[in-house]
């Protein structure tokens, strides 16, 4: 992961440390072992490169954290916003990292561990503790990183503005007779001048292009009378911005337009379905009833929504079967979607954050037809 933390204070990483040792030995967990990403810059605002060498922070319950550090990255782990939160241990090249780890860790125990961590790192702490087990994070903990406190929904809201203020700029300009990949990056530009450090995707769908919801941006020429889902975002200030419109140019055709009608009707019908204590899968439920009552059911292939925080994708997820309860300050994405293979999609995506009494939408351009030249 790169980017920049965002700038809490010692306290608030302490604070969030021991909420995850507590959250592990509720789960039955001995403690935490996180690697280097997302999980690692929530804990402690530390964010090293991904490498061979063992970096690993240590939670247990009633023990204080220990990040394990190699020797020449030990100065800038202790630059890190919580390091004085920790106490770190560091290692040097030639000797055997899983033996200054291994005296942290309970020689029984099962462990939550990043679920980036490199498989060469898990298989030492096993070779070096072969009677521990472990869990992906993932799995143990889900929900780890959920709920925001408001210094977190604050950052949110900022990125959202900020994708919003993308939008606006990107609708100005020319679509017709350029590639999908200028305006790409002309996307991608925009995020940056409204204060984004990193740029996680700038999908321009023309055309056919937009019945793939993940499509990799191409040199396909987008003409007069296409359909475009632009769907964009990344990190600003360490935190998520993930929103999506749907773009025509020039006149749509009726057809066109019932098809996006439906898809705000349904983003709206998921919105509203936002409340404290409602299951996961009920947003996703309320959003898909209304595409699939209009015969578009089978069109709408995936999810409805992911959370968002340090990652523009995390849990929880708003899909079929997932039956946690939603919580104030959770934050995720509602966008439903119908694609037309060989034709055209349409996708309208709004952050969402979960609040006392319903919901609130972190993207605020509007949802309706949008017609670019």
């Amino acid at each position: 992961m790169t980017g920049t933390a965002a700038p809490f204070a010692a306290d608030d990483y302490r604070a969030r440390m021991e909420r995850a040792a507590r959250s592990a030995a509720e789960a039955g967990l001995a403690g935490l072992l996180v690697a280097p990403g997302p999980d690692l810059v929530w804990l402690t605002g530390y964010a090293p490169p991904a490498t061979e060498r063992l970096t690993l922070l240590v939670l247990a319950p009633g023990q204080d954290p220990v990040l394990v550090v190699p020797a020449l990255e030990a100065p800038d782990a202790a630059k890190a916003p919580g390091a004085s939160a920790l106490t770190l241990r560091d290692w040097t090249d030639g000797k055997d990292p899983y033996a200054v780890t291994a005296p942290l860790l309970d020689t029984g125990g099962r462990f939550g561990i990043s679920d980036n961590a490199w498989a060469m790192h898990l298989l030492g702490l096993q070779k070096a503790l072969p009677g521990t087990s472990y869990a992906s994070l993932t799995e143990a903990l889900p929900m780890l990183r959920a709920v925001k406190d408001r210094a977190e929904l604050e950052l949110l809201a900022a990125a959202g503005a900020a994708a919003d203020a993308a939008f606006e700029e990107i609708r100005k300009l020319p679509f017709g007779g350029r590639r999908e990949s200028e305006v790409a990056a002309d996307l991608a530009d925009l995020l940056r001048r409204f204060g984004h450090s990193q740029v996680d995707f700038t999908i321009v769908a023309s055309g056919p292009n937009g019945a793939n919801p993940h499509h990799e941006v191409g040199d396909r020429g987008i003409e007069r009378g296409d359909m475009v889902v632009l769907d964009f975002g990344g990190l600003k200030d360490g935190y998520g911005s993930d929103t999506s419109r749907t773009v025509h140019v020039g006149e749509p055709t009726d057809e066109e337009r019932r098809v996006h009608d439906l898809v705000r009707a349904a983003q709206e019908a998921g919105f509203h379905a936002v409340r404290p204590g409602a299951a996961c899968q009920e947003v996703d439920r309320a959003a898909r009833a209304v595409i699939a009552d209009a015969g578009y059911g089978e069109y709408f292939i995936h999810r409805t929504g992911h959370g968002i925080g340090v990652t523009t994708h995390e849990p929880p997820y708003m899909i079929e079967g997932e039956e946690q309860p939603l919580v104030p300050g959770m934050c995720f994405s509602v966008e439903p979607g119908v694609y037309l293979p060989g034709r055209f999609g349409v996708r309208i995506e709004d952050i969402v954050t979960v609040t006392e009494s319903g919901g609130r939408r972190l993207n605020d351009t509007t949802r309706e037809m949008v017609i670019v030249d």
